[in-house]
């Protein structure tokens, strides 16, 4: 009946629980393992997934800081640009208010620098139309096919991402790249 040896006395107590004491008992523990392995890989595939989701939420949060800083120094592009104006503007003629505008500017500057904001001033280099805002050509035979002759506009980016393209002017009908 079994793979052991059973004592006559123990069976003949028994009569019919007997089956219900050996192999079944182990048919049933072998049952209860494999019951409990796939638990346990049930429960280590949740917590992956839990891990994941937890990330990926980790990653949304800061990209949605990232793009509410972003909109704010996009508003004070136009205010950097005004400095820039009014620094050219009052020239030599007013030391005091240069002066002035200078260090506020370069304030403002150094704020958004520790932002992860960089100006986009692209003068002599390859156009790059990720980064640059073509708005002029300007036939140039001395200078390279398509490099940046000129800057209308400085553009920004901030942590790699161009908030803003430099509007420049590029050459061309000068030698290939």
């Amino acid at each position: 009946m079994t793979d052991y040896d059973v004592d006559p006395e123990l069976e003949a107590d028994l009569g019919p629980e007997l089956e219900t004491r050996g192999d079944v008992m182990a048919d049933e523990l072998e049952t209860a393992k494999a019951e409990v392995e796939q638990w346990r890989d049930t429960a280590l595939r949740a917590q992956a997934e839990f891990e994941n989701s937890r990330k990926r939420l980790e990653v949304r949060h800061a990209d949605a800081l990232l793009r509410a800083s972003e909109r704010v120094v996009s508003e004070l592009l136009p205010v950097i640009d005004d400095f820039e104006r009014a620094i050219e503007h009052f020239g030599e003629g007013h030391p005091d208010a240069i002066e002035g505008l200078v260090a506020v500017h370069r304030k403002l500057l150094a704020v958004l620098a520790k932002e992860g904001v960089a100006p986009i001033d692209p003068l002599g280099q390859p156009f790059d139309a990720d980064r640059h805002n073509a708005v002029q050509m300007q036939e140039d035979a001395e200078v390279l096919d398509h490099t940046v002759v000129a800057v209308f506009q400085k553009g920004y980016e901030m942590h790699g991402r161009v908030l803003r393209p430099a509007m420049v002017v590029v050459s061309t009908g000068g030698p290939g790249k």
